[in-house]
This record gives C-alpha cells, structure tokens and sequence, in this order.
C-alpha cells in the first residue's frame, strides 16, 4: 500500500491539496475573501451574503490585478475583461479522489536488517 500526504486548508475541510504551499495559498487567499466580504457587506449593505462572498472570492483570486489597479495602473483591469467567466463556486469544492496503481515495494538498503 502507498502512502500519501495530503494538505488541507483550515478555513475549507473539504479540498485537499497535495502540496503544502499550494494549500497554504489557498488558506490566505480564503483568508482574503472573508475580509473584502466583510469590508463589501458594510460598505453596501444592500448586497446578499452571497453576492459578497462572491464578490470577495473573484477579487482574492485575482488580487495581483487589482493590486497594480490600486497602485495607478486602473489599466490592469482590462485583463480580468478579457478573460474568460468563470463560474461561481462554492467555498467547498468537491475532493477529486486520486486513485493511484500499486507501487512494488522498495529494495531495503545494503547493511540493513530486514523487519521480522
């Protein structure tokens, strides 16, 4: 049997990553969202919690455009209109199961004693 080691993000149980940094990445950029969530909801009121934590996902995604936005390069939006729509989603994506073919098991190295 294989072993696997998997990441998962603290602020979203349900996603797995199988690297740390990536899982990490994920933390903060959620981190992100629930603050410009919270920043949308009191600045317009009017907007349902869902349309903010839509809202504060699409713009925690692409914060690099919105940064050089913000810094007098309003021009950098443009990007995000030309990019293609994604869908929104939820918080909790769907664990993609990996499924992995059996591996032989490794040769014990020379000089050490084999378990009994």
């Amino acid at each position: 049997m294989a072993v696997e080691v998997v990441y998962r993000s603290s602020r979203d149980l349900e996603r797995l990553f199988m690297d740390k940094a990536e899982a990490d990445r994920h933390d903060k950029m959620l981190e992100l969202a629930e603050l410009l969530a919270e920043v949308l909801q009191k600045a317009v009121p009017s907007l349902n919690e869902q349309q903010v934590e839509e809202v504060g996902i699409y713009m925690a995604k692409n914060r690099d455009v919105f940064a050089k936005a913000f810094k007098s390069q309003p021009d950098a939006l443009s990007e995000l209109l030309t990019a293609p729509v994604e869908a929104p989603q939820a918080v909790a994506e769907p664990v993609e199961e990996v499924v992995e073919e059996p591996v032989a098991p490794a040769k014990p190295a020379r000089g050490a004693k084999a378990a009994k």
